[in-house]
């Protein structure tokens, strides 16, 4: 039997990891501040979704709006956010942080991998950013616990990326290609058909799982929607 593909949705509280476990989500993205496209949850909330589900759960770390990780006061926060998140429970986690350059912010990166104590971690969107795709993923490389790459393929989306999406795809298993690509930032469901097709097996979903907005929770109608297409 096939390994079923990965289907993450983002949780703000406990109601929507309660609605995206029963549509079908085999992991949650948990963040705050939807506004400011995420950024690190409080150790209330990620304790109440702990609780309230029982599938895999990766916990934002980011301090801002952008993807620079800011001067060292806010490197030295994120540290204490993950040491925290870590004490209380926490083994999955998402970042990633640009230098000027549009470069992995190594020293950022670096300090932050370290408090994670080898938990498992999400680069996010900020590869989309990139000067050079190719060299982040190389520099990132050696990192431990780096297994997965969220990314649209482009900035603007899905729809500007597919052929990025499709040729890393095809690269999966190179050196700098070995974390799985879990598509993400405009996906549409139009979309699934030709990511599956080129060997894309993980997929990211926020407003999709939200039709009345994100002033309102999860639906568990919506992902179970995703959740069949993925599987289709």
């Amino acid at each position: 039997m096939s390994k079923r593909a990965v289907l993450e949705v983002i949780a703000l509280d406990a109601e929507d990891a309660i609605a995206a476990q029963a549509g079908g989500a085999d992991r949650l993205e948990m963040v705050s501040d939807m506004a400011a496209d995420g950024l690190t949850p409080s150790l209330e909330t990620f304790a109440a979704i702990r609780s309230s589900v029982d599938i895999s759960l990766r916990v934002m770390l980011r301090a801002s709006d952008g993807f620079a990780a800011g001067d060292a006061g806010d490197v030295d926060a994120l540290v204490r956010s993950a040491r925290a998140l870590r004490a209380e429970g926490a083994d999955e986690f998402v970042l990633g942080f640009l230098d000027e350059t549009g470069g992995a912010d190594l020293g950022a990166v670096e300090r932050v991998v370290e408090a994670l104590d080898g938990a498992r971690w999400t680069f996010h969107r900020a590869i989309d950013r990139a000067a050079d795709r190719d060299s982040l993923r190389k520099q990132l490389g050696e990192l431990p616990g780096l297994d997965t790459y969220l990314t649209a393929g482009a900035a603007g989306g899905v729809d500007e990326g597919m052929p990025t999406l499709l040729a890393e795809a095809s690269r999966r298993g190179e050196p700098g290609y070995e974390p799985q690509i879990l598509v993400g930032g405009g996906l549409a469901l139009s979309h699934l058909p030709q990511l599956k097709a080129g060997g894309v097996d993980a997929f990211h979903i926020g407003s999709a799982a939200r039709p009345s907005g994100w002033s309102a929770p999860v639906s568990a109608a919506a992902v179970a929607e995703w959740r069949a297409a993925v599987d289709a």
